[in-house]
């Protein structure tokens, strides 16, 4: 039996982003487990854990000595090896001399119906001492950060310079290397309260080391620890706290050793908009809001600080301090700004570039106006929603030169909703101004108002044609511009919303509104069209693969047209739920004859029902426009489901034809019909997918 231990490795750094954290974790465990597997060092469990100032992968049950490696070359076959009294020939001799194993040491194997001899090579394992210095430096530089660093003279690169390195397998140091740092087994605690170095015993007491030194590794125990002092504290002052994962996994990973404490702040600021004090506190401060049962907001706010007990009223103090600062200034901005309207603010707009070769951002302004009242008329809305969806164009973009979205660029659309409504506009134009920033990431809401949907229709067509117009393409992990959020915007929207418009229309007239209003873009409409539309079917397919929908069924879908999203999405989820029913797998067959058949056609041919003789293709024609007369209506309403059983009656027919006549044959005119014939067929199975592509 082979004798394992833990093994604990400890890259202790300088504190790393707490954006960084949670990837980094991930890919660790994953960089591990294979490196493991490739040096065949058997273990039962790898963990990861982390701080700001520390990644740590702890492996329990890590294997003493690697597996053995057992290769086995085959030889000639047993016939010729072997005489029939079982005595080695020649070639079995020298078979095994060239492989370095005794003869008597030769199986025999069954391969490909016959008997062969084969040698087996054994290569013992080595230690895991000797082994995982290698495998451990590996780790470290396979793992990839956005923003990695050098530092001093070494070209090594990594989240935040390495200050030590842990490196225990049981007891025992394993030594390595890593920019000029040697591994040992002393680790560091919390920087200020006991930073150390402190020796660690063995690998199962390094968790006990660090708490004693005020460091909690282990980051869901971390988190946990936070969220329950927060919600006792909150309950303690009346109130609760609201769920918040993102600001609570920042917070997890910005602190090694968290203790919550409360603050309180001026009563009188409650006046200002509920998004006004939430904004500084929990954006800038990293604070959590607290809420009475009435989903009020209280003065109250609950901080997490890197440490003890000890001091918290000094330290609440100097949060409150803090906190009063920015409300203070909040306060003044949202005075200030109410002193003159928010449509007097427009023309400050010409002021700001949107971007270099694309003009000011009161130039996007009249540009959503334009795209704007467009969009009304391509959704089919009401026309009287064009004077309102024209203001909130006009509107959208006035609060970016306020003194509250200069300091809080995140209320954005917020203070401009406010600042309308306080200047008497309509709702609707207040509530588009908002909302036509929704969703602002993947999984955010999307708007519940016409303004801000057709606005922010608006808004993500412009930037997109415009980019693209410009060159400014999404490369690899580059998308400075957000290109690929925006574009999923789009296409959330018409999924959820069920919009029906075409892609390539609606680029084509946001290309226009660049032109007609004098800017020239680089690259010509053709061209844009087609990568965009490109683009947008990628972020569908994301979408799709999303919602669940099969891979071939995606592809199938797509390949037959996606200009219109909403479409694509209704026929991918129909096909979807059809592929389960008992009719798809001949449908599909039968389709895929023809499909080959057609595609062979040099041209598209007109079909002349007059000049088909034979009775299966004469029946095929008739079935074809049965159908067609069945089907059309349920395309046209959406209901592909049905269509798509409609288009089973076709399966019987189809195999007539083909069991009944011969397509290809000499006479062109009858040729060219037959295939004409098949080509209608596709053509109306093509209005949802293209099942060549399906796997049964």
């Amino acid at each position: 039996m082979t004798l394992a231990h833990d093994l604990v490795f400890e890259i202790g750094t300088e504190e790393i982003p707490a954006r960084f954290m949670s990837p980094a974790l991930k890919q660790m465990a994953n960089v591990a487990d294979k490196l493991l597997k490739e040096y065949r060092l058997p273990y039962e469990k790898v963990t990861t854990y982390g701080t700001p100032r520390r990644l740590t992968i702890y492996i329990t049950g890590l294997a003493e000595e690697q597996e053995e490696i057992v290769e086995e070359i085959k030889g000639p076959p047993k016939k010729i090896a072997f005489t029939p009294e079982g005595e080695p020939t020649k070639a079995a001799l020298g078979f095994a001399k060239n492989q370095g194993v005794k003869v008597e040491n030769l199986v025999i194997r069954e391969h490909g119906g016959g008997e062969y001899v084969f040698a087996l090579k054994r290569e013992a394992g080595h230690p895991a001492t000797e082994v995982l210095p290698d495998l451990l430096t590996s780790l470290v530089n396979n793992l990839n950060f956005p923003k990695p660093m050098r530092w001093g003279s070494y070209n090594m690169r990594f989240a935040r310079p390495i200050r030590w390195i842990l490196s225990l397998f049981g007891n025992e140091v394993i030594s390595l290397e890593l920019a000029g740092l040697k591994s040992s087994d002393n680790t560091y605690g919390h920087r200020f309260l006991s930073p150390g170095p402190h020796k660690v015993p063995s690998a199962r007491e390094y968790f006990q080391v660090l708490e004693e030194n005020y460091v909690i590794v282990d980051q869901n125990y971390r988190r946990r620890l936070i969220w329950e002092q927060i919600t006792s504290l909150a309950s303690k002052e009346g109130g609760k706290v609201k769920e918040d994962p993102d600001l609570l996994e920042e917070i997890t990973y910005l602190l090694e050793y968290p203790t919550a404490l409360t603050g309180r702040f001026n009563s009188d600021y409650l006046r200002l908009p509920t998004e006004v004090v939430i904004t500084p506190m929990v954006d800038h401060q990293r604070y959590f809001p607290v809420w009475d049962e009435q989903d009020n907001l209280m003065p109250i706010f609950i901080t997490v600080h890197n440490g003890t007990k000890d001091f918290v009223e000094n330290i609440s103090r100097g949060n409150e301090k803090v906190l009063e600062a920015r409300l203070a200034d909040a306060a003044f901005f949202y005075r200030e700004d109410q002193k003159t309207s928010l449509a007097s603010k427009i023309q400050k707009l010409d002021k700001i570039i949107f971007q270099e070769s694309l003009g000011t951002v009161l130039d996007k302004s009249k540009r959503l106006q334009r795209l704007g009242t467009y969009l009304v008329h391509a959704l089919d809305l009401p026309a009287k929603l064009v004077k309102s969806v024209e203001r909130t164009a006009q509107l959208a973009k006035a609060d970016l030169v306020t003194l509250m979205v200069y300091e809080f660029p995140e209320l954005q659309g917020i203070m401009g909703s406010y600042y309308a409504a306080n200047d008497g506009e309509e709702e609707l134009v207040c509530e588009g101004i908002n909302q036509h920033y929704w969703p602002r990431f993947a999984g955010d809401r999307l708007p519940n108002s016409l303004t801000g949907m057709v606005v922010g229709l608006a808004d993500r067509f412009d930037t997109l044609v415009g980019c693209f117009g410009a060159g400014l393409i999404p490369t690899g992990s580059q998308d400075p511009y957000a290109l690929r959020r925006q574009a999923i915007g789009v296409v959330s929207m018409a999924v959820e919303f069920d919009l029906k418009f075409s892609l390539s229309q609606v680029i084509r007239h946001a290309y226009e509104g660049y032109t007609s209003s004098g800017i020239t873009l680089k690259q010509p409409l053709v061209d844009v069209e087609e990568q965009l539309i490109r683009f947008y079917r990628q972020r569908l397919e994301y979408i799709l693969n999303e919602k669940g929908i099969s891979f071939d069924v995606i592809q199938a879908v797509l390949e037959a047209g996606s200009d219109d999203l909403a479409s694509a999405y209704r026929r991918a989820k129909d096909l979807n739920s059809f592929k389960k029913e008992e009719g798809f797998e001949a449908l599909q067959t039968a389709f895929t004859r023809a499909f080959n058949l057609a595609r062979q056609a040099e041209e598209n041919y007109e079909l002349e029902p007059n000049n088909l003789k034979e009775k299966v293709e004469i029946d095929l024609f008739k079935a074809l426009e049965q159908v067609k007369e069945k089907a059309e209506p349920l395309l046209e309403a959406g209901n592909y489901l049905g269509a798509l059983k409609e288009f089973t009656t076709l399966q019987k027919p189809i195999d007539s034809f083909f069991d009944g006549v011969m397509v290809m044959v000499p006479d062109i005119n009858v040729r060219n019909n037959r295939l004409a014939l098949l080509q209608k067929v596709v053509e109306l199975v093509f209005k949802v997918a293209d099942f060549s592509r399906l796997v049964s």
